[in-house]
């Protein structure tokens, strides 16, 4: 019945099954009693940080309530979207606490024992909860790309150290064979399996995550850089990472094992097919000259701070996700090894507030920035008063809105919830989740947006749509129009409004529906209307 938990019993184990199944099963009815409740509680704001409290607290194993959470989200179908919309957002919430807490153990480790690859598949589980992405199938795909270097070094020197049994325990001394495995290592890597740089989409953070380098075979010079490096140390060349400015790099020693000395050293660049450079090629590679400093080694820790920064930068630029995932997670992950940056945790706290999310999450970084630096009370004390002045109209809030369309200031609403639509001026698809009788935005909106333009400007029905780049719009009513060819909306908030698709237009889930009670017997009709009969 549930086969993906076979993995955590051994064939030694002795089994009560049945009080295994027992505890699945009690673990699978809770799961779904958490998830029923998160739309009634949770409709009308962000889930809350305190929202996940009773997650906290299971009675049951994690692994079993995190299985039944993937049970909903794998449920075949077209139903089931509410369910499947707060199961995600739960597992993910799951999924990321868990590996928090083990970037944090892996931070408290001796250097030696921070692997690069390990570090860099930490970032990406927690960029990418949902995934499978684990470190024992990433090392695995390593170790076949090295497999692969040692069937060529084989037929380039038979007698090559690095084809002993334990070769990457003990590291290659003579420069000459740590050469042939370079040479080895470029023939498979940007040969035969043709890895590069991107230049192409050099943005993409893709680039970033290591399960992607390796199944694009391309990334960015840190991403590839940790591929390299690994492959070369597991081979028994020790290469090391450098934060050289605008190009990640790795040095190879040429002289005396430790040296301080920048010219002892070649400088590959793994973004650049294994190119091997002088510290002259260096600096043309980035077009400046700069100070030595740049060429020591860094540690795993800043290595990771780099690969987060770039994340960060990343995030900042996407204009597109309006939940600004990216950021809020590579935040997560900046402040997770440095709790008390307070630029970050300023960042932090202005992104939350942006999104009108957290408050008390917002109170809580803004006192700890006060305490780090107390020159901040400007910025601070700013940001404290609107996020009270917010805790207070939420306070304040009476209950959901309750629009009748038999109201007669409603009768100039032509469209109802849950209507596939296009845009006739943008040509974008979109379904409604919820209207007004006229604009109801402020002055600054109405100018920006040009609506006085429009031939009844902002005096005609608005509608509120979920559009199908992830984005959330409002719309006047002449500007929209019937979709001809309905198809489902991949939003990612589909879930928070609707229950089903099915087929040509959307069901309201409860809470919705209470909101706009007349409007799911309006749509039916509607659609009967439009699409009976193959008529448009």
């Amino acid at each position: 019945r549930w086969p993906s938990l076979l993995k955590y019993y051994s064939h030694s184990d002795s089994v009560s099954w049945l009080e295994e199944y027992k505890a699945r099963h009690n673990a699978g009815l809770e799961a779904q009693r958490i998830v029923a409740s998160f739309s009634k509680r949770f409709f009308s704001e962000h889930v809350p940080c305190d929202g996940f409290s009773d997650i906290e607290t299971l009675g049951c194993p994690s692994h079993f309530f995190e299985d039944e959470l993937m049970c909903i989200l794998n449920m075949e179908g077209r139903k089931g979207l509410t369910w499947k919309y707060y199961a995600k957002k739960i597992l993910y919430f799951l999924r990321q606490q868990n590996i928090l807490k083990n970037l944090k153990e892996y931070l408290q480790r001796p250097t030696e024992r921070q692997s690069f690859l390990e570090g860099a598949v930490l970032i990406d589980q927690y960029c990418n909860p949902l995934s499978d992405i684990c470190l024992k199938s990433v090392q695995a795909q390593v170790d076949d790309i090295t497999d692969k270097v040692r069937k060529v070094l084989r037929t380039k020197n038979p007698r090559h150290p690095s084809l002993a049994s334990k070769a990457g325990e003990v590291l290659i001394p003579e420069v000459e064979l740590q050469r042939q495995v370079l040479d080895a290592m470029n023939c498979v890597l940007y040969e035969q399996l043709k890895y590069k740089g991107n230049e192409l989409d050099y943005y993409n953070s893709l680039n970033s995550y290591i399960h992607q380098v390796l199944i694009r075979r391309t990334g960015i010079p840190i991403s590839l850089s940790v591929l390299y490096l690994t492959i070369a140390r597991q081979l028994g060349v020790k290469l090391e990472p450098v934060n050289f400015p605008s190009h990640f790099l790795l040095r190879w020693c040429q002289g005396k094992e430790g040296s301080t000395d920048i010219f002892d050293y070649t400088y590959i660049d793994a973004f650049g097919k294994g190119k091997q450079l002088t510290v002259k090629e260096c600096e043309y590679l980035i077009g400046h000259h700069v100070t030595e400093e740049f060429y020591g080694v860094v540690t795993s820790k800043e290595v990771l701070q780099r690969m987060v920064g770039n994340l960060l930068n990343l995030g900042k630029r996407e204009s597109t996700d309006q939940s600004y995932q990216l950021l809020r997670d590579s935040l997560d992950l900046y402040l997770a090894m440095y709790p008390d940056n307070v630029q970050h945790l300023m960042l932090q706290a202005r992104l939350y507030f942006h999104l009108g999310i957290w408050p008390e999450k917002v109170l809580d970084i803004l006192q700890h920035i006060q305490a780090l630096d107390p020159s901040q009370h400007g910025a601070v004390g700013y940001l404290v008063q609107h996020t009270l002045e917010h805790i207070e109209r939420r306070k304040e809030e009476l209950g959901p809105e309750i629009k009748h369309r038999s109201d007669e200031k409603h009768k100039e609403v032509c469209f109802s919830i849950g209507l596939i639509m296009k845009h006739k001026r943008y040509g974008y698809n979109c379904v409604i989740y919820g209207w007004d009788p006229a604009c109801m935005m402020g002055h600054e909106w109405i100018r920006n947006m040009n609506v006085h333009s429009l031939p009844h400007g902002p005096h005609q029905p608005f509608y509120n749509v979920l559009v199908e780049d992830g984005s959330c719009r409002y719309a006047a009513q002449e500007n929209l129009e019937y979709n001809s060819e309905p198809r489902e909306i991949p939003h990612p908030d589909i879930g928070r409004y609707f229950s089903e698709f099915t087929g040509l237009h959307y069901l309201a889930n409860t809470e919705l529906e209470i909101r706009y009670p007349e409007d799911l017997e309006l749509t039916r009709a509607t659609v009967q209307k439009i699409y009976s009969s193959g008529k448009e």
